[in-house]
């Protein structure tokens, strides 16, 4: 291959040669994985990321983009984490590129935790049936450590009616104070979860910047106290539906906190949200969910009707 040139993002500039680079992939690989410019530009502004560090490109001689790697970095106590996304074009694969992809995460996952004196760790997750998405964990070393599934559920079929445990009430987030009290809440929702990080207030805020979030799709079930006891943030998004041809909305992120499970809390938000997403008129409920997940998720999602569509598995490696 031709000498290539790696470089950090370099800003708003960028954004139209990455977007066209991640859906000529996903045109090739179909992996309903296409973004529009707006979508990268917020989320490269997620406070969680230094762009300077975090993203890198690799051109060819002539300036054209061939890969793209973003590396999403989270600390716990002991140990620095690196979430690896990397997407390469189909013309610059099995050049070599993807090591280099390998060499840059690693090491600015190394160079993290030598800073904080921690552990450090990398994983990666890929299709099942995408064999090219396991070529790069594979070659370096990386194992298996968990599966998820993508599911989905026809609208037009009977939704049985949700109904709350005496004492709660449905309704929809409406305030300052709801906001930070479903950021609390999420967090002792997931907080036993595998790969758990706690969510910030700063940035739950930045993500409900995205043009397809609505209050009204922010639902919560509120115990007598005013505590938010469990959600069913759903996503509708005309602009992703118009790239994909479909008409589909999103069991976006649902749970129950601590204290408040066993209560039939959770069938009930999603029931609600279920109900809440056909009645905006689309024809079809997706969800991702962890194979695995430890308060039995994914039984209940096959209650209601869900089946799977796609499945997922992550790659995970320790690096010191």
């Amino acid at each position: 291959m031709n000498t290539l040139t790696v470089r950090p993002y370099a800003g708003e500039d960028d954004l139209p040669a990455i977007t066209a680079l991640l859906n000529h992939c996903d045109a090739v690989d179909r992996l309903d994985d296409n973004y529009a410019i707006d979508d990268l530009r917020l989320e490269f502004a997620d406070p969680r990321i230094d762009t300077a560090k975090d993203l890198r490109l690799w051109e060819d001689a002539d300036g054209a983009l061939l890969a793209f790697g973003q590396v999403w970095m989270d600390s716990s106590d002991d140990e620095v984490e690196g979430g690896l996304y990397w997407r390469v074009a189909p013309s610059a694969r099995g050049s070599g590129i993807e090591d280099d992809i390998l060499a840059w995460v690693t090491d600015r996952v190394l160079r993290q935790a030598q800073a904080e004196a921690k552990k450090a760790r990398l994983n990666c997750g890929t299709r099942t049936e995408y064999a090219y998405g396991h070529t790069l964990p594979q070659h370096a070393g990386m194992a298996v450590v968990r599966h998820y599934f993508q599911m989905r559920r026809p609208l037009d079929t009977p939704i049985e009616p949700a109904v709350l445990p005496a004492g709660f009430t449905l309704r929809h987030v409406a305030s300052d104070a709801d906001v930070a009290g479903w950021v609390d809440a999420f967090n002792l929702s997931f907080i036993d979860h595998y790969n758990f990080h706690p969510v910030t207030l700063e940035t739950h805020r930045h993500w409900m910047q995205h043009p397809s979030y609505r209050p009204e799709h922010d639902l919560v079930a509120v115990a007598e106290d005013g505590t938010i006891a469990a959600f069913d943030l759903c996503q509708i998004d005309p602009a992703e539906n118009e790239r994909n041809r479909r008409n589909d909305g999103w069991i976006g992120i649902l749970g129950t906190r601590r204290g408040y499970r066993k209560l039939g809390l959770g069938r009930a938000v999603l029931l609600a949200g279920l109900h809440h997403l056909k009645a905006s008129g689309v024809e079809n409920a997706r969800l991702n969910v962890d194979a695995e997940n430890p308060t039995g998720a994914l039984r209940l999602y096959e209650s209601v009707g869900f089946s799977v569509l796609h499945s997922w598995q992550t790659y995970e490696k320790h690096l010191n």
